[in-house]
C-alpha cells in the first residue's frame, strides 16, 4: 500500500510538471448593439440587435507549450457567433483554427485557417480606430482584405527590432479558391508605424485576384491619425469578385463578374478626451472600374463614421456610432437607393 502511494505521489508530481510548462488561455469577446439603417427597405427603415457592433461576438483558445531550448508550440481556436441569437456566425465554425513553432530566432510557422497578410498588415499598423482596429458593423476598408483569412496556408512570420514581415502560401487543393502567396512588411518605431503587403489568391479556374495596400499611422500624446490605400485587381471573369465585397456594405459588384478594379484611399483620426473617453472619425473613398462596356467607366462610394468609446473598466465600454453612406455609378444599396445612414449604441465585455 505505502509502495502504490509513493507510485501515485511521483506520478502526480512528474504530471503536474509537465502541465507546468504548458498553459490554456480562454478568450472573448461579448459585444452587442442596437442598431438602426435609414432608407433601407419598405417602408423605409430598419431596427436591429446586431451581434456585433464594434466587434465580433466570439471564443477562442490560445495554446502555448514551452518545448525548451528556446522553442514553443503555439496553437489557436476561434470560434465567431451571433451574440443576438446564440448561433454560429458562418458557415466555418471555426474562424481560426492553426497550430505552429515559435523560436526568438527564427520567428514563427503556423500552419492551418487564419488571418490573411492583407488583414495582419492593416490591423497592426495604420488600423482606422485606435480602441478597435474597425467597426465590425460598417467595415468598408475590410472589404479589400481578400477575405481577410485564407484556408490551407502555412504563414512565417518574423520580427528584427522594429521590424516584422510575413509570407504567406496556401494549397489550392484541386477545389479551393483560396490558393494564395503573399507578403506584408511593417516597421513601427515611437510615435510612427508604416507598412504594405501583397496578396495574389487564384480561383478553380485559375483566374487571379491581387490585393495591395500601403499606410501609415501616427500617435502623439492623445491623438491618433492614420491614412492608407488599398487595391483589389481582377481577372476577367475571376469567381473572387463577389466573395470579395464583405464588409463594403453596398452590392459593389454591380454586376456577376463585372469588376476590373477597386481603388480605396482611407483617412481618420482619434483622439482621447480623457482616460475613459475616446472620439474617432473615418473617411473611406472607393471608386470602382467595370469590365462590362455595358456599364459606366467608374463607380464611386464615400463612406463616413463617427464613434464615441466609453471605458467603464480594462474590460467593459460602451459605445455610439454613426456612419453614412453614398454611391454612385453602377452601384445601389440594396433597395436601389444611393444614400444610407445608421446610428448604434453598443456594449462590449472583453474577458
Amino acid at each position: 500500500m505505502k509502495k502504490a502511494s509513493l507510485v501515485l505521489a511521483v506520478l502526480a508530481a512528474s504530471t503536474s510538471a509537465a502541465w507546468a510548462q504548458s498553459s490554456v488561455t480562454m478568450y472573448g469577446i461579448i459585444d452587442v448593439a442596437v442598431r438602426y439603417s435609414s432608407n433601407f427597405a419598405s417602408p423605409g427603415s430598419k431596427y436591429t440587435v446586431a451581434p456585433g457592433g464594434m466587434s465580433q461576438s466570439r471564443l477562442g483558445f490560445n495554446v502555448t507549450e514551452d518545448l525548451g531550448g528556446g522553442l514553443k508550440a503555439i496553437a489557436n481556436l476561434e470560434h465567431r457567433l451571433n451574440s443576438d441569437t446564440g448561433t454560429a456566425a458562418a458557415a466555418d465554425f471555426w474562424r481560426q483554427s492553426w497550430v505552429g513553432i515559435e523560436s526568438a530566432d527564427f520567428g514563427r510557422i503556423t500552419l492551418g485557417r487564419q488571418y490573411n497578410v492583407l488583414f495582419d498588415i492593416y490591423t497592426s499598423t495604420y488600423a482606422s480606430f485606435k480602441y478597435s482596429p474597425y467597426i465590425e458593423a460598417y467595415k468598408p476598408e475590410i472589404g479589400l482584405s481578400m477575405g481577410a483569412r485564407q484556408d490551407n496556408m502555412v504563414k512565417w512570420a518574423a520580427s528584427a527590432g522594429p521590424l516584422r514581415g510575413e509570407i504567406q502560401v496556401s494549397a489550392g487543393e484541386g477545389n479551393s479558391q483560396n490558393k494564395s502567396l503573399g507578403g506584408m512588411l511593417r516597421y513601427g518605431q515611437g510615435a510612427y508605424s508604416l507598412g504594405g503587403g501583397y496578396l495574389q489568391v487564384e480561383d478553380t479556374t485559375g483566374r487571379k485576384a491581387k490585393g495591395m495596400t500601403v499606410g501609415g499611422a501616427y500617435t502623439d500624446g492623445p491623438w491618433y491619425l492614420n491614412l492608407s490605400w488599398a487595391q483589389n485587381k481582377f481577372d476577367t471573369g475571376s469567381l473572387l469578385q463577389a466573395a470579395y465585397t464583405g464588409g463594403l456594405g453596398v452590392p459593389f459588384n454591380a454586376a456577376g463578374n463585372s469588376v476590373r478594379k477597386r481603388d480605396m484611399v482611407s483617412a481618420g483620426a482619434a483622439y482621447q478626451l480623457t482616460t475613459q473617453f475616446n472620439l474617432g472619425a473615418h473617411y473611406w473613398y472607393a471608386t470602382q472600374t467595370h469590365q462590362l462596356v455595358s456599364l459606366p467607366g467608374k463607380s464611386k462610394a464615400h463612406f463616413f463614421a463617427i464613434v464615441g468609446d466609453y471605458a467603464f473598466s480594462k474590460r467593459t465600454d460602451a459605445y455610439v456610432e454613426l456612419d453614412y453612406t453614398k454611391v454612385e455609378g453602377a452601384i445601389r444599396l440594396s433597395n436601389g437607393a444611393e444614400k444610407r445612414g445608421n446610428a448604434m449604441v453598443g456594449l462590449r465585455h472583453r474577458f
